[in-house]
């Protein structure tokens, strides 16, 4: 059954309601519920699109969560790491991840019906498999990727490990994915993804299908140059943010917030060790597989967090508007994250590690402070000062945090910027 998610973006009209002959954009993405913030850009620019008099279709994969969706008869079957399925169903996902001929199959037929005039894919791998691409450019389907994260480069997608930040693999074997197992720390998992990644190097697929890649940072865009990729085929393109959905709070409240994931690579451990040594109090809002380690953590530090549990629309919202400060203590390679500009957009200053795209969107001392990534003692030396300052000096910095985001990363600014794109791969209204 398809839910309709309470976060999900303005509805986009069926496509037999739309005027004969305007545009016609297909979007790809493994989810079809906003799970993420690359889930949501997903949603978002579809719906943009829409609003400018294009046509919208969709291939996703199956979900419990997935909206409801006209286009879900060509949705692949569910796949996911870490279910409990049977040894010969994990041996075909395996199969499926590698080069998934489902999804060709179900590609094409949902092409037979729908001409579109541009592919745009967010996230594929490794539910759809980067195997559909050659079905769009063998029925000369402009594609345009938006690289969300580091797959194209990276067989993990992340460039961490438990080592840390990892490039092994840029001047050497995609092997280095199961030496050091660098998908859920399992060889199983991590040796079919390397097998994926070199399958798929070794045909070209992303360089050779993928007309245009999307980098929302301009750290990604220079990190995936460093590995090789020439630079013409990217275009610089900032997410953006409908400030006008977000009403925000400029006075600041006593507490410091975390919201998101709890995954290893976000850094919670970190906030939470220097949020006990600054001794300022701390809300984390979110779930993950690490919740229950980074709740022993603050148990051995005194219990100084409060545990808010997964919280979405105006539930976090408020969150966010009762907040002194927004924390991102990320130890890994963040691209352009959307909870820095919701944070902005919302009134709130923003306390960033200074590691991938982050420190691109903060300005320190204006809107915002970057510390080391991973150094607990400069993180809660940020908390103690921002504790201490006047009130009316945060409400200034909210201010400016909101000003910066209407004023850089609007709606106008990215669509512009996408229909010029499009126009320039030969489609246009």
């Amino acid at each position: 059954m398809m839910l309709h998610h309470p976060l999900s973006p303005a509805p986009i009209p069926s496509m037999r309601s739309r005027t004969a002959g305007a545009p016609r954009l297909l979007s790809i993405n493994s989810y079809h519920y906003p799970r993420g913030g690359s889930d949501q850009v997903y949603f978002q620019h579809a719906a943009l699109m829409s609003e400018q008099g294009w046509d919208s279709a969709f291939f996703s994969m199956h979900h419990p969560r997935n909206l409801t969706s006209e286009w879900s008869d060509y949705f692949v079957d569910e796949l996911e790491f870490g279910h409990d399925y049977s040894a010969w169903k994990k041996l075909q996902m395996a199969g499926k991840v590698v080069y998934s001929f489902e999804a060709r199959r179900k590609l094409r037929a949902l092409l037979d019906v729908y001409r579109p005039d541009v592919a745009h894919v967010h996230c594929l791998y490794h539910h759809l498999s980067p195997a559909v691409l050659p079905v769009l450019r063998e029925r000369g389907i402009p594609v345009v990727l938006t690289a969300h994260d580091l797959k194209i480069a990276c067989p993990a997608y992340k460039m961490l490990n438990e080592t840390g930040v990892c490039e092994r693999c840029r001047d050497g074997s995609v092997l280095n994915v199961i030496r050091f197992r660098c998908v859920r720390e399992s060889l199983a998992a991590s040796t079919v993804v390397a097998a994926e990644s070199g399958l798929h190097a070794l045909l070209g697929t992303y360089r050779r299908q993928v007309n245009r890649i999307v980098a929302p940072s301009h750290f990604f865009l220079e990190k995936f140059v460093q590995w090789g990729w020439p630079r013409e085929q990217f275009r610089y393109i900032p997410n953006c943010v409908d400030a006008q959905r977000f009403v925000p709070r400029f006075e600041p409240g006593d507490y410091f917030l975390y919201f998101g994931r709890l995954a290893p690579e976000k850094g919670v451990g970190t906030l939470l060790r220097a949020a006990a040594q600054a001794g300022v109090p701390l809300r984390i809002a979110g779930s993950g597989p690490h919740e229950a380690r980074l709740r022993e953590i603050d148990a051995e530090l005194g219990q100084h967090a409060r545990f808010m549990g997964f919280q979405s629309g105006d539930a976090l919202h408020a969150l966010i508007r009762g907040a002194r400060a927004v924390v991102l203590p990320s130890e890994w390679y963040e691209n352009a994250p959307m909870s820095v500009l919701e944070s902005f957009a919302l009134g709130k200053p923003v306390i960033g590690a200074d590691i991938g795209g982050i420190p691109e969107l903060i300005e320190a001392d204006h809107n915002g402070w970057v510390f080391p990534s991973g150094d607990a003692d400069a993180l809660a030396a940020v908390l103690t000062r921002v504790r201490a300052l006047p009130d009316a000096g945060l409400a200034d910095m909210g201010r400016a945090a909101r000003a910066h985001v209407v004023q850089h990363f609007h709606r106008a600014g990215y669509l512009h910027a996408m229909l010029d794109l499009y126009t320039e791969l030969g489609v246009s209204l």
